[in-house]
């Protein structure tokens, strides 16, 4: 009984200290990531895993799941996609707080010229920079 009592208090014990958290996407953290110096390369690092390698995203059973930018046309406005990567929407983290003007430039124009997408005019950081949420810390 001893035993069961003392195990009791270690378990609850343990459970009350103090434990770091992780945020479960990419917009729960700020700063720097690792250097990419290409579109492509932020395409690999970060937009792969849903959007797959391919563009073509990926769908579960129900339908749910992340769009493909493989042949979209909503991609014909350069604005939208770069909204779309500063803000997020629905289950896409936001990344203003993440990636660099010109790395948002970069993959932009990255995906607006593969996976079917010829979308000709070029993306500017003057654009992202206007379109970049102001962060407002309370004071």
């Amino acid at each position: 009984m001893r035993f069961l009592l003392l195990s009791a208090v270690a378990l609850l014990a343990v459970s009350l200290m103090p434990q770091k958290t992780y945020a479960d996407t990419a917009s729960g953290e700020t700063g720097k990531v690792q250097a990419m110096e290409t579109g492509e390369a932020v395409y690999h690092h970060v937009c792969q895993s849903c959007h797959m390698p391919d563009g073509k995203g990926a769908r579960n059973a129900a339908g749910a799941g992340f769009p493909a930018l493989a042949n979209n046309g909503r991609l014909q406005d350069s604005g939208y996609p770069v909204y779309m990567i500063l803000n997020g929407r629905g289950g896409m983290p936001w990344f203003s707080g993440i990636l660099t003007n010109m790395q948002v430039v970069d993959v932009v124009n990255y995906i607006r010229s593969h996976f079917g997408n010829h979308w000709p005019d070029p993306v500017s950081p003057n654009t992202v920079e206007e379109l970049r949420p102001v962060l407002k810390l309370e004071e």
